[in-house]
């Protein structure tokens, strides 16, 4: 399989970027997908947010976390005291991975392939963006960021030290804390969550 390096700009800037981002052919995912959805944000966000690729509102209306598990995340981000406003987000895949159920499209799970051939883009924006902090959102993006190597379940909440930044931390993505079946645990997941963009907070000051 190819990757996105042949679509990256030279001399690249985040419009730049954006815009390039929609011809990209480095894998077959933009065959089915409404469009390449890029990240947004400050381009010198001291917080740069990696999930693991659009959803199908994100895929719809071209921006990255804006539903079901954006809206959680925005909560989240409020109670913990940081404006989502002074974040950098983005996915590790820009683009909609799905299977059709009736009318529904069902998000599936990227491929290693395709995620290798996606790190070009993911890359290009965290040199422009130089973050302190990175928080990986769920192991597809940790994986992304750490290595396939890395356990999300072993490590989660853990500032590890990393080149693209001065820390990365891994932990639940919040789509996962939506599909937990049981309040009483989708409760408990969310302040934990909550918890840890506190801990970030602080690695920011």
């Amino acid at each position: 399989m190819p990757d996105a390096e042949s679509w990256v700009p030279d001399h690249p800037t985040l419009p730049k970027l954006r815009v390039a981002v929609q011809s990209c052919r480095g894998c077959d995912l933009y065959r089915h997908a409404t469009q390449a959805v890029f990240g947004e944000g400050p381009p010198r966000a001291p917080m740069f947010m990696i999930g693991e690729q659009p959803g199908n509102e994100e895929d719809l209306q071209g921006h990255p976390f804006v539903g079901p598990a954006g809206k959680l995340l925005d909560r989240a981000l409020e109670e913990s005291g940081i404006p989502r406003s002074e974040v950098y987000v983005t996915n590790a895949v820009k683009h909609f991975k799905f299977e059709e159920r009736g009318k529904r499209r069902i998000h599936k799970k990227p491929g290693a392939g395709e995620i290798k051939a996606c790190r070009p883009w993911l890359e290009a924006e965290i040199r422009l963006i130089r973050p302190k902090v990175i928080l990986c959102l769920g192991a597809t993006a940790s994986q992304a960021v750490l290595g396939r190597d890395f356990r999300l379940t072993e490590h989660r909440g853990e500032p590890i030290a990393h080149a693209w930044a001065s820390s990365v931390v891994a932990t639940i993505h919040p789509s996962a804390i939506l599909r937990m079946p049981d309040a009483r645990e989708r409760h408990a997941e969310f302040a934990r969550f909550v918890h840890e963009l506190a801990g970030v907070k602080k690695l920011l000051q």
